[in-house]
């Protein structure tokens, strides 16, 4: 009988091991599989997203304009909801490879993404507009505070779970989707983009330019002016962007702005450097609008300003009616 119940016990004790060993495997691959925190730029790394946020709201303040990280890999394509955006900066990142920032004002489509890590440079990218609604699906463990402390409202999956989803049509960690209806409920309106852009007719001058490319050493940028649709068509890495309802991604007009791009304080987890984009400062720029390109200067004087784009006699030039695409060059 001693025999019988020491078997017992031993038999019960191995169960509860392997229990606790499925309990302990199920929580880690939940902690490894939501995003891409700790981001090298090619879909890989660790989520950062657990344990912050947790007594947050899910829904963002009214008024406030909504930036959306949106993944720019191969991988990644066709995005959604980029044809909505009224405004979308392309920063270069990790391994030389692009990100997409897509601002929502006046229109917030059903669907954006896939939705991806944020970077330092964006902080200060933000601090144009009024504690905007800022969209990613994680960051650097150390950056994480900075986001935090920052005069914006972040919702990651970990603060509006209720607002992401994730699509069975492309491999994680690429496959995140943000709802904005269910993160905003209405979009705030021209009001909230506090760019410092100036709308109107076209300045005078400029020279006749059908197409313009901008390069990073891992991912290409070109616009090509479609006279019938008065759009710039917009193409990347050879390839014609659409979105994933076949939309053909367009822009208004198309600022190509130089900047400084120095190292910042991060680096992803493979132990190259995250660069900074400073996008306060001043320098020049190319417009480019109704098939024409404009030579001008920028200047931003500190966070909180907008961008002023001026000709060489310092008047302001307007841009054209429709979404903005702004891509960050690396000055010479």
């Amino acid at each position: 009988m001693v025999g019988m119940r020491q078997g017992t016990r031993m038999r019960r004790g191995r169960m509860t091991a392997a229990l606790l060993a499925v309990a302990m495997g199920s929580s880690l691959m939940a902690g490894c599989g939501n995003g891409s925190g700790n981001d090298d730029g090619r879909g890989k790394g660790q989520s950062q997203e657990q344990g912050r946020g947790e007594d947050r709201v899910t829904t963002a303040p009214t008024g406030s304009a909504l930036a959306v990280k949106v993944d720019n890999t191969p991988t990644a394509r066709p995005q959604t909801g980029l044809d909505a955006a009224d405004v979308v900066y392309a920063e270069q990142v990790e391994g030389g490879l692009s990100r997409l920032m897509a601002v929502y004002a006046t229109r917030l489509p059903d669907a954006v993404g896939p939705v991806r890590s944020a970077r330092e440079s964006d902080l200060e990218l933000l601090r144009q507009f009024d504690k905007p609604t800022l969209a990613f699906s994680g960051a650097q463990g150390k950056l994480l505070p900075l986001i935090d402390k920052a005069p914006l409202h972040p919702k990651s999956p970990g603060d509006a779970a209720g607002a992401y989803y994730r699509s069975s049509g492309k491999p994680a960690p690429h496959n995140l989707y943000l709802r904005p209806k269910r993160l905003m409920g209405s979009a705030p309106g021209a009001d909230a983009l506090t760019t410092g852009y100036h709308y109107g007719a076209a300045p005078s001058g400029g020279t006749p330019e059908n197409s313009r490319t901008v390069s990073y050493p891992a991912a290409r940028f070109t616009f090509t002016w479609s006279g019938s649709q008065k759009r710039w068509l917009v193409t990347m890495d050879g390839t014609p962007t659409v979105t994933t309802d076949g939309k053909r991604v367009s822009a208004g007009t198309v600022v190509v702005q130089y900047v400084k791009v120095r190292q910042s304080r991060f680096q992803d987890f493979l132990g190259n450097n995250t660069p900074y984009t400073e996008t306060v400062g001043s320098g020049r720029a190319q417009v480019l609008r109704d098939g024409r390109a404009y030579d001008v200067s920028w200047k931003r004087e500190k966070p909180t300003d907008g961008t002023d784009f001026t000709t060489a006699d310092g008047r302001p030039v307007n841009l054209a009616k429709g979404p903005v695409w702004v891509v960050f060059a690396k000055a010479s």
